[in-house]
């Protein structure tokens, strides 16, 4: 489904450039327009610069549409999440730009049952918008603006969840590198709370993102992974500019990519479940097989996006889910991207361990990934996919869930059309260097003879 404004997690753009006071106002009152059912809306934001003026015209659309309003502060995303199931809001909204520079932000609208809106529904919200058709109500009908901290019971409620006596026990020290973002409002306080000793580095509340920038990619987290060795911590966890993802390291330092982190919360939390279901993108790693080969499990496959991986667990009544960029969706909290929550399940599993994460780790099956794109007009991505399957003569399992994915016995290639840019974007993946180069080849020859093909 075509969209103009959405993207894979909500909108966002550059400040005073798309979200200008204009924009921010019209598009909250076509977000309250698409709720007909007028109540109660969550709002929270990113410790962005920009977020409190995005933040005020979001709420003043809201009021003028008739909605009462629960501002929860400058909190993680997921905390938002939380509010609206726990309150029993009609819808939350988020005003951040999750891992994006400083200059970008957005907004995040999260639907009655704590899971973004669908496709549908952003559709619905952009034609409102550009056909202007809000529902405003009358002065006498306009609600009020409630203030409330959630912290407490959001990090009572991770705590829950986990075996707080086994954690407290092994008497574990972690790092935690908020990158100047939400996430340092949170998780220190919930490790604490676990009987953890924490170490947090950039901590302080920061909108310019000035410690390692707002994406806990491994290149930017040196910092983290240093002091790690150096105060004998047993791991580290990261967060984006929302937390609702966690990127881990070990007590080594090393930092893994969240594919390998994933594949430790399914094979620990999942073992001992009747249902086995571990639902993640498409693009994630073959790892997710291997274990559920090994504790007798099932990948469940969705198209990339967290609002797919949220709803198909729902479907499944699924435990867990995850995504490659650092995601855990863990049910019995709540089926979203958590980042708080995968840290105390992290502890969880090195509490339960008799041995240290990097060995964890290290029992892993071992793989590796490469990354490319090509440039494609978006007006032939259709035919350039089309032609694709057509001259695919192997025999190869294809999932076309999102893209085209060929799976052979040790590698994969994704090709998949980028929705916000001219280019095709290639992954691959193998059991060696030598073997990854080679499907990175093949897959780039692939999408090279289907845009000549057509063109």
């Amino acid at each position: 489904m075509i969209r103009k404004y959405f993207g894979t997690n909500g909108i966002r753009g550059e400040v005073n450039v798309l979200f200008t006071p204009t924009f921010v106002s019209k598009i909250s009152a076509a977000i309250a327009a698409s709720f007909q059912n007028k109540g109660t809306m969550i709002i929270g934001s990113d410790g962005r610069t920009s977020s409190p003026f995005i933040k005020h015209g979001v709420i003043a659309s809201f009021l003028a549409s008739g909605f009462e309003v629960i501002d929860v502060g400058i909190v993680p995303t997921p905390l938002v999440q939380f509010a609206v199931n726990n309150l029993k809001a009609n819808l939350g909204v988020v005003v951040t730009a999750s891992h994006n520079p400083p200059e970008f932000n957005g907004i995040k609208v999260i639907d009655s049952d704590g899971i973004e809106i669908d496709l549908e529904k952003q559709k619905q919200v952009e034609n409102i918008y550009e056909n202007e058709e809000f529902n405003l109500v009358s002065w006498e009908n306009n609600q009020k603006v409630t203030k409330i901290d959630l912290k407490t019971e959001y990090i009572e409620q991770i705590c829950s969840f986990v075996d707080r006596d086994s954690i407290e026990k092994k008497k574990l020290c972690a790092v935690i590198d908020a990158g100047n973002a939400v996430g340092g409002v949170v998780t220190p306080l919930l490790l604490r709370k676990l009987g953890i000793k924490t170490i947090t580095i950039n901590g302080q509340l920061d909108g310019r993102f000035p410690g390692r920038g707002v994406e806990p990619s491994p290149e930017n987290l040196k910092t983290m992974s240093n002091s790690t060795v150096i105060s004998k911590a047993n791991f580290s966890v990261a967060h984006d500019g929302d937390a609702d993802r966690a990127i881990f390291g070990d007590e080594t330092g090393k930092i893994f990519y969240g594919d390998i982190s994933i594949a430790l919360f399914q094979k620990f939390l999942l073992k001992n479940d009747k249902n086995k279901k571990f639902v993640t993108p498409i693009s994630s790693s073959l790892i997710v097989s291997d274990i559920a080969e090994e504790i007798g499990g099932e990948v469940i496959w969705t198209p990339i996006g967290c609002i797919f991986v949220s709803r198909k667990m729902i479907q499944e009544k699924s435990l867990l889910g995850g995504e490659e960029n650092g995601g855990l969706f863990y049910a019995p909290h709540q089926s979203v991207r958590d980042g708080p929550m995968a840290a105390a399940l992290m502890a969880e599993i090195i509490a339960h361990s008799d041995t240290s994460l990097s060995k964890l780790a290290n029992g892993l099956p071992k793989y590796y990934q490469k990354k490319d794109k090509i440039n494609c007009p978006n007006s032939i991505k259709k035919k350039v996919m089309e032609c694709i399957i057509d001259n695919i003569q192997e025999k190869v399992e294809i999932l076309t869930i999102d893209g085209i994915k060929l799976i052979y016995p040790d590698s994969w290639i994704l090709i998949r059309p980028s929705g916000t840019e001219p280019i095709f974007r290639i992954f691959v993946e193998a059991k060696s260097v030598e073997r990854t180069n080679t499907m990175m080849e093949e897959g780039l020859k692939i999408v090279n003879v289907a845009i000549k093909c057509v063109q």
